[in-house]
């Protein structure tokens, strides 16, 4: 008990030290968008290394094709990679795991093939007392060594870059009992080959093959590049969608490609960004050699990274004894460290590739969640008092015009700032108003009919409401005809149970939803949001006149509540607006940095932000509204 009291003290004083730190934090963010960017460059690098180096055995039969003709052969395979990711991880998975099942088979049985027929003395090299010998027979070259090395081991990362897209026990099992057992046979088999014949060590795999087995290894070769690549490239979809969640990238279009599975998704714009990088990559280096060294770099800093964060997660949340801490961040942080000291002595001979990509990918993030988290909080400290609608009301000069307006924001409690500067614009507002967020939650789907959650602005007469639309990640969003009926019907419904108390909202102005981002899809109404979800035959004000059903917490309600005409009226009124005309109005927020800032502040918000802002996906096309029913008014923001 003691002991265990000792680790949670200390985890409560790290997470103190780590949160009150503007240090600790920025450090943490920076660290972990160079992980996440380093990732999303290996969606680039392994589709190149692992296509170029599959097709380049096919000089073992053609010695006439140069280094450029392969690099051209693999873009255009590269390009046809690219053109499947659209069906989705499901079905490009199962379309092609019959031949990775057989890529592991055929490498392991020629690997025991060469290991009996070539030298099976190699399987000592198993013995630690080798390592030792290797360094001091080698010196400085045993540790440049070992950024070539690496490259072994690189690939089979792949595999866990599928966790967002498989269950952990799936990948348990392939890597146990198929992957490890496969490649370690190939390299065993590749090193008793090499004991014969030292001077194929370039291009040992495709020399080792038997003769009658080399073209169907060939082919089998190319498909699990191809399968390999796309599991990097799906990985790369995923944490950049995660990203964009958290605010840390511009808006893009997500499409999710599994029902089962939250992490399967396909980004087109990303799609086609990685696709001409990859190109370009391939032509350019030509070689597997220059592509190794950064491949290298990208992968073993991501190891190193990933190495810290799970020693912070083992101390702060895991609350993991300290010993158990030490010994993993010395034996796995030690081994990777020297290796990324061996693999950044290529830096100049093509490991510059993946810093350079992550450092442009850091700073689009960078900036990004800088001015979203500024721009969120600008919005939230100068949302419009409660007393401002009451006013509105008792303004002469404020005309209502007909029909419904929807009125964006991403505040699901207050009325943002933009909207006095919209009315002071346009002194107008529609007979019916709904301030409407759209969030997407981390579930498949939310049911139709918890779908959306009401409140109703007072005073309730100048008929407007705050509704926030909920999507699932494999909820499609509803076509412009289709959302404005549901949404309007799902109102009526609202209006009808508020006045018959059977699902109330009474939170005060001020009531906050906490984890709005994260709120499950059988979430019930929170800080004064009324669900729609209730039972037809229950819901008749028939029955509850007629006493048939028996509401017994709500006499005083029904002795006061409006009778069933005023209902329908109420509800044939938000029809007839509707069937008048729908508009969306679209705040369109300029952010720019204070007349005090700093020149690097003032370069940032101003010049980087907005230019991200304008050439990524606007908020009326990733929402479908029709452009023939958007009205647009624009406010500055000074952060």
């Amino acid at each position: 008990m003691e002991s265990a009291s000792k680790r949670l003290k200390i985890a409560e004083w790290v997470k103190e030290k780590l949160e009150k730190s503007p240090v600790f934090k920025i450090a943490i963010f920076l660290v972990t968008i160079l992980g996440t960017s380093m990732v999303i460059g290996d969606g680039v690098l392994t589709p190149c290394i692992s296509v170029i180096s599959a097709v380049d055995g096919v000089k073992e039969k053609a010695p006439s094709l140069s280094d450029t003709n392969i690099s051209w052969i693999s873009a255009a395979i590269l390009i046809a990679l690219f053109s499947i990711q659209r069906f989705g991880t499901d079905k490009v998975g199962y379309s092609f795991a019959p031949m990775v099942a057989t890529w592991f088979l055929l490498i392991g049985g020629i690997g025991v093939y060469n290991l009996f027929k070539y030298d099976i003395t190699v399987l000592r090299a198993f013995n630690p007392k080798y390592i030792v010998d290797y360094f001091k027979r080698n010196g400085k070259q045993g540790w440049i060594s070992l950024g070539g090395i690496v490259l072994c081991i690189t690939g089979t990362e792949a595999m866990f870059a599928d966790l967002g897209h498989f269950n952990v026990r799936a990948i348990q099992i392939g890597f146990s009992c198929a992957l490890l057992p496969g490649v370690s046979l190939a390299y065993i088999g590749q090193a008793a080959y090499l004991s014969k014949f030292p001077d194929n060590v370039s291009d040992a795999f495709y020399k080792s093959i038997p003769g009658p087995l080399f073209w169907p290894t060939f082919i089998v070769a190319i498909s699990t590049a191809i399968i390999a690549s796309q599991a990097m490239i799906s990985g790369a979809f995923a944490i950049i969608w995660q990203s964009q969640n958290l605010g840390c990238f511009p808006r893009v279009r997500v499409y999710h490609t599994s029902a089962k599975y939250e992490g399967q998704v396909y980004i087109p714009e990303v799609n086609y960004a990685l696709m001409i990088a990859c190109v370009i990559v391939a032509i350019a280096f030509k070689k597997t050699a220059k592509i190794g060294n950064a491949y290298g770099i990208a992968v073993v800093f991501v190891m190193v990274i990933t190495t810290c964060m799970v020693t912070i997660i083992m101390l702060v949340i895991w609350k993991t004894k300290i010993w158990w801490i030490l010994l993993f961040l010395v034996v796995f942080g030690g081994a990777e460290l020297l290796y990324l000291s061996s693999v950044l002595y290529k830096f100049t001979e093509g490991g510059y590739l993946p810093l350079a990509f992550s450092l442009v990918m850091m700073m689009i993030m960078g900036v990004w969640h800088y001015v979203h988290v500024k721009r969120y909080w600008f919005e939230l400290n100068n949302k419009v008092p409660s007393n401002y609608i009451k006013d509105l009301a008792q303004n002469q000069d404020i005309r209502r015009i007909p029909g419904v307006g929807f009125f964006y924001s991403e505040l699901v409690q207050g009325i943002p700032p933009i909207f006095p500067h919209f009315i002071e614009k346009i002194p107008s507002i529609h007979s019916v108003l709904v301030f409407v967020s759209i969030k997407h939650l981390p579930i498949s789907r939310v049911e139709l009919q918890e779908r959306f959650i009401f409140r109703q602005v007072k005073p309730k007469d100048t008929k407007i409401f705050r509704c926030v639309a909920r999507y699932g990640y494999n909820d499609a969003l509803e076509g412009p005809s289709e959302f404005e009926g549901l949404l309007v019907e799902k109102l009526k419904r609202y209006i009808h149970n508020e006045y018959f108390g059977l699902e109330k909202g009474d939170a005060m102005e001020g009531d906050t939803i906490h984890g709005e981002e994260s709120m499950s899809g059988s979430a019930r109404a929170s800080s004064g949001y009324s669900t729609v979800h209730i039972e037809e035959t229950l819901s008749t004000p028939q029955d509850v006149s007629q006493g048939l059903i028996q509401p017994a917490n709500y006499s005083d309600q029904l002795s006061s509540s409006l009778d069933r005409f005023n209902i329908e009226e109420e509800m044939q009124f938000i029809q007839k607006e509707m069937e008048k005309g729908v508009v969306y109005l679209l705040g369109e927020a300029e952010v720019v940095a204070d007349k005090k800032s700093s020149f690097f502040k003032i370069m940032t918000v101003n010049y980087l932000y907005n230019f991200l802002r304008k050439n990524f996906t606007h908020g009326e096309k990733s929402l479908m509204i029709p452009r023939d029913k958007v009205l647009k008014v624009g406010m500055t923001y000074e952060i």
